[in-house]
C-alpha cells in the first residue's frame, strides 16, 4: 500500500489541524496518524489508496477553517502496516 509523508507550514497548531486531519482521513480510509511538530508544523504519516491519499494532501492545502497553510511537502515513504488513523499523545 502506498504511504506518504506530508509535512504542513503555516499557522496551522492550535486550529484544530490535527483533530481535523483525523476526521478527514477517516472518512477516506487512510491510515496512520499525525502530530505537530517543534518546529510549528503538523506532520502526518499517511497509508492508503493513491486516490485517497491525493485527495489527503489536496485537502491539507488548505486545511480546517482558521488554518492558513503556507505550504505543503509530500515524500514517498515505506508502509508501516498501521490499521487505523491516530493522533499521538505525544508531538514530535
Amino acid at each position: 500500500m502506498p504511504a506518504r509523508l506530508i509535512v504542513i507550514e503555516g499557522h496551522v497548531q492550535g486550529v484544530y489541524f490535527r483533530r481535523t486531519t483525523k476526521e478527514v482521513a477517516d472518512k477516506l480510509d487512510v491510515t496512520g496518524w499525525v502530530r505537530n511538530t517543534t518546529e510549528g508544523t503538523v506532520e502526518i504519516h499517511a497509508e492508503g489508496a493513491d486516490a485517497t491519499l491525493g485527495d489527503l494532501v489536496e485537502w491539507c492545502g488548505v486545511g480546517p477553517e482558521q488554518a492558513h497553510v503556507d505550504s505543503v511537502e509530500v515524500k514517498e515513504v515505506d508502509e508501516e502496516g498501521y490499521t487505523t488513523f491516530e493522533i499521538p499523545e505525544k508531538d514530535a
